[in-house]
């Protein structure tokens, strides 16, 4: 671990950041440019002496965990991250497109969109970070692990994961599922988490073997889908997504139609959110 280098890296990676780039107001009193230590370490999770002291240098070893919410936070490039990690002692995490490293772009795209339920996902239906209105709506999606991570495994496993939907869309909902899995198994193989999430699925869920064995395929059109809100009811939801270009992650955006009663309750919903 080059201590030296890794605080010096740190510490020009947060000084070009502005803080429009990750979404929050500049304010009258900033003298200088570039992020606070405080301003990235709550876009890290992680306490603010945490953060100083890396960056002083003077602080512990960064675990790899710690190393990829430093770079999720500092929107780091892949090379940038990568730079990171060697660093900091650490091998350099694979490339594959399952990783959760989000691309800064989108990042900076999920960062304008604090008044709208939005959320970056990847190819296997895992959230990787949600605004706050997306939480309000959907719930802390970030929150499950292992397996249960993965929308398309909690669907099926796990019936309090389709209160979210009106019963009558539930076979939509899974067929919807099931293909979009399907693209994803048919692009990464055999021997892939995507392969694995297949394999439990089909012997947990007789519903999922079944529609695995007709083999779906998505459709150019994501009609509009209805939502259920324990405070707000029925809210009809049309889903805008921004493809990553390696197509491993996905931001979603959910809109609803000016002047509809859904339009009324997303607006109702950004006071329950905060």
């Amino acid at each position: 671990m080059d201590r030296a280098e890794l605080a010096a890296f740190l510490r020009a990676r947060r000084e070009a950041l502005q803080p429009e780039d990750v979404g929050l107001p500049r304010g009258r009193r900033r003298r200088t440019g570039g992020l606070r230590r405080e301003e990235v370490a709550a876009l890290c999770d992680m306490s603010a002496d945490y953060y100083s002291r890396i960056e002083q240098p003077r602080g512990p070893h960064p675990s790899e965990q710690m190393l990829a919410a430093i770079a999720r936070g500092l929107h780091l490039s892949l090379e940038e991250r990568d730079h990171l990690f060697q660093l900091a002692g650490h091998a350099v995490p694979r490339r594959v497109r399952r990783g959760d490293h989000i691309n800064p772009g989108m990042m900076r795209v999920l960062d304008r969109l604090g008044d709208t339920p939005a959320q970056v996902v990847n190819h296997l239906g895992e959230t990787l970070k949600q605004t706050r209105m997306a939480v309000a709506l959907l719930g802390d999606e970030t929150a499950f692990t292992g397996r249960a991570r993965s929308l398309h495994y909690r669907w099926f496993t796990d019936p309090s994961s389709r209160l979210l939907h009106p019963e009558s869309d539930h076979a939509v909902q899974s067929r919807l599922l099931v293909a979009d899995l399907y693209g994803a198994y048919a692009r990464d193989g055999g021997d892939s988490r995507a392969a694995d999430l297949v394999g439990a699925l089909r012997t947990a869920s007789p519903e999922f073997a079944a529609l695995w064995r007709e083999h779906p395929v998505l459709g150019a059109y994501c009609a509009p889908k209805r939502f259920e809100h324990p405070e707000l009811g029925t809210l009809e939801l049309h889903c805008q997504t921004l493809v990553d270009p390696d197509q491993s992650q996905r931001l979603l955006v959910f809109t609803a139609v000016p002047g509809t009663e859904s339009h009324a309750s997303l607006q109702l919903l950004s006071v329950l959110g905060g």
